[in-house]
């Protein structure tokens, strides 16, 4: 099986030893994402739902590069820097998806990078 991989500018470039997806088959494995915008590489500006949604938007920008989208989301893994957020995820991730929902988990963890109070990876199936 051959494997490739995906690439926007609309949204962060790898800020790292990875790609911001990776396709293959019909799987599509995307990178986590933490809430930087693409123009300017800096965290947005803002609240936790301003961050929350910036790695929503992030997804959905890579997931449109591979030809999907968020509805083709099979997994979507959540990683908190404080688990009182999991709430207000919820809250803005209706706002991106509707039924079915994407399984998912959501996991505390101690520190993200570049300060970011919140990242998110996926695991994205496309009939093609």
């Amino acid at each position: 099986m051959t494997k490739q991989i995906i690439r926007t500018d609309q949204a962060p470039r790898a800020i790292g030893t990875y790609s911001q997806a990776v396709r293959a088959g019909d799987t599509v494995y995307l990178s986590g994402q933490i809430p930087l915008v693409p123009e300017t590489m800096e965290l947005v500006q803002g609240d936790m739902e301003a961050q929350i949604r910036r790695v929503f938007d992030n997804l959905k920008a890579v997931a449109q590069a591979a030809n999907g989208g968020l509805a083709d989301i099979v997994k979507l893994n959540v990683f908190l820097t404080d688990l009182n957020d999991f709430a207000l995820v919820n809250q803005v991730m209706a706002d991106y998806f509707q039924e079915p929902y994407p399984a998912r988990a959501a996991i505390g963890v101690a520190a993200l990078p570049k300060g970011a109070r919140v990242e998110m990876d996926a695991l994205m199936v496309l009939d093609d």
